[in-house]
């Protein structure tokens, strides 16, 4: 699961958001990427806590039987990219869109813009990680 999220993340990032801007009017695009990111937010907060979910039961399960915490790696990774998509999209893009139509907010659209694209490649990369460690760790 983790190897799909991450291609999908990175998808996004290098066909999904490049494309509208390379074909269609800047409004326009802006509208297509806006809606393919609030749909990612939403993928993303689903497979963020099914990841959780199944890396708490794994943690449990070797906490048991003596081979660790109750806490994972693979436990901080999913925190780490739930956080990121809580912030990234539902924090900063209300903001954007106000600092977009003139508004007050924080911090510039530039910045704001720059944030939110920063917590996107954090997140593509604890993704990345998560599903690279499955796949080199033998299974037990």
């Amino acid at each position: 699961m983790p190897g799909l999220w991450a291609g999908a993340l990175w998808s996004v990032a290098f066909l999904g958001t490049p494309a509208p801007f390379a074909t269609l009017d800047r409004p326009m695009a802006g509208a297509v990427v806006a809606h393919i990111f609030q749909r990612e937010a939403a993928l993303g907060l689903l497979l963020g806590v099914l990841m959780l979910v199944l890396e708490r039961r794994l943690a449990a399960d070797r906490a048991q039987a003596g081979q660790g915490s109750g806490f994972s790696l693979g436990m901080g990774l999913a925190l780490g990219a739930i956080a990121c998509t809580v912030v990234g999209y539902y924090v900063l893009q209300p903001w954007l869109a106000m600092a977009k139509a003139g508004q007050s907010t924080p911090l510039s659209f530039g910045q704001l813009h720059a944030l939110s694209f920063g917590l996107f490649a954090l997140k593509s990369v604890l993704v990345s990680v998560h599903a690279l460690r499955l796949a080199w760790t033998p299974p037990r």
